[in-house]
């Protein structure tokens, strides 16, 4: 089970949403998606049924937001760079992405889901604090995952460390 090739399927990020996405703007505006989430499912103390419609936004704020700003002028930047070498990462089964990267992202991930679990935790029974620092420990890894990605597109840059076909001939 590939978790980051079902999250690319559940998004479904085609060419157009990546190049769309790697606009800073979209990257930058995307870190509001979750904390607009829980501040959605949140309101269901306020607005009871009604809050449906404020996490049904959340949701398509979440699914929109890589595709509503126009491709980047430039690529030269964190953000736009960071993208990019995730899509290097998701191609990871024909290109050849080094170990420590590897093992830093699936490291990334399970500290985000350790995270999300307080948040849902804090989220059923409506405790602001495991909510806050379930956010946090969601958010924080995954900007520390958007800067793995930089350093994975710099290696493929370089050539490093290769193809996976040479690398399994050796």
């Amino acid at each position: 089970m590939d978790i980051f090739k079902i999250s690319e399927r559940l998004m479904s990020m085609d060419d157009e949403a990546w190049r769309r996405h790697a606009n800073p703007i979209s990257v930058y505006t995307r870190f509001t998606c979750l904390p607009l989430l829980v501040l959605a499912i949140w309101s269901r103390v306020w607005l009871g049924w009604w809050s449906l419609i404020p996490i049904a936004l959340a949701c398509l704020w979440i699914w929109f937001n890589p595709r509503i700003f126009g491709p980047p002028d430039s690529l030269d930047n964190w953000a736009s760079r960071g993208v990019m070498g995730e899509r290097v990462f998701l191609n990871r089964h024909n290109t050849h992405i080094a170990d420590h990267h590897l093992r830093m992202a699936k490291i990334l991930t399970a500290a985000s889901g350790v995270g999300a679990l307080i948040l849902i935790y804090g989220l059923v029974v409506l405790d602001v604090w495991a909510t806050i620092c379930g956010v946090i420990a969601t958010v924080g890894p995954k900007v520390w995952f958007v800067d793995r990605m930089l350093w994975i597109l710099q290696d493929h840059e370089r050539g490093e460390p290769g193809p996976r076909e040479e690398t399994s001939r050796l």
